[in-house]
């Protein structure tokens, strides 16, 4: 199986909707390959919501899209059980939460509460409503999208909740000849429309069986380990990364390879990943982040410490 192929087609559909973000898909399909999901930071109007709709157009996989506000209940995305007058009997009718694609639009305009109404569904697959568990689509995934914490009318993710998404990625603004692309587009036609479909969902499944026969060479678990070992003893950290962040970083590292097209997970697959992987697991200690730094900025501080392994 030719990952990198796979990737070409994937891209070659995404291509017409959105331009110059390859690296990004590529990253944000190695989250869904790895069985985890991704959080895009970004102001609105940067392509996210076309991302993720093409996105389950071009695997061909149901989508439910929900925008967060402050007022939104658990139950508006969950669910909720109803009386039936004539056959007397109460049943459950299932939420926008049971699909396989889920955009959680502005997830951070929600409150907590309503946030981690979504944690039970991202670690296990599965809603639990009154004591009944409800099991979700094999490749339930979700795209979360998240305004900058410093704008207005925000809520910050929990911690636990943040420790759910394999990565953390921001989309940003387009190339100037990437915008060009975008407005010429736009002429005549949706450009949506003539997006087309390359791999079932079946086929897609398949695809993350394979990829769990990746191989990892044991230094390259090792240089993992000592990357996630200094966010846990570094001076300018409170908080380093759970066993969450190696494991994350282990899985999407073998669909990232498998998508460059190899059997084998290389150093330069980790030191890619990584800032995007264990950036969001991380907490600055006050004085970091009274002095304005970033999780981002010590991570990739790490990796220039961190010796490689050479294969």
């Amino acid at each position: 199986m030719e990952g990198n192929s796979v990737f070409n087609k994937i891209n070659e559909e995404m291509s017409k909707v959105i331009f110059g973000k390859s690296e990004e898909l590529k990253k944000i399909l190695s989250c869904w390959i790895a069985g985890g999901h991704v959080l895009l930071e970004d102001v609105p109007g940067n392509g996210k919501t076309v991302l993720s709709k093409t996105l389950s157009q071009i695997i061909d996989v149901k989508y439910n899209r929900v925008q967060f506000t402050p007022d939104m209940l658990p139950s508006d995305i969950l669910g909720t059980t109803i009386y039936d007058e004539e056959a007397k009997k109460f049943y459950f009718r299932k939420g926008p939460l049971f699909t396989t694609l889920f955009l959680a639009d502005e997830i951070n305009r929600a409150t907590p509460r309503t946030q981690s109404a979504l944690l039970e569904a991202m670690a296990e697959k599965q809603i639990t409503v009154e004591k009944t568990s409800n099991d979700l689509h094999d490749l339930f995934f979700v795209i979360a999208t998240q305004n900058p914490v410093e704008q207005y009318g925000t809520f910050n993710l929990p911690e636990a909740q943040l420790d759910r998404f394999y990565m953390k990625l921001s989309l940003g603004y387009p190339e100037r000849d990437d915008e060009f692309k975008l407005l010429k587009s736009r002429e005549s036609r949706d450009p949506y429309k003539d997006v087309k479909k390359v791999l079932s969902d079946q086929e897609f499944i398949e695809i993350r069986d394979y990829v769990k026969n990746i191989k990892i060479p044991d230094s390259v678990y090792n240089y993992i380990l000592d990357i996630v070992s200094m966010t846990r003893d570094h001076k300018k950290l409170k908080m380093g990364a759970s066993p969450r962040g190696p494991l994350a970083l282990a899985h999407t590292a073998r669909a990232y390879a498998f998508l460059d097209g190899r059997e084998t997970v290389l150093p330069r697959d980790i030191f890619e990943l990584c800032e995007f992987v264990l950036s969001h697991r991380v907490s600055l200690n006050s004085q970091s982040h009274f002095s304005g730094e970033t999780t981002n900025e010590i991570i990739r501080d790490i990796l220039t410490k961190v010796k490689a392994p050479i294969l």
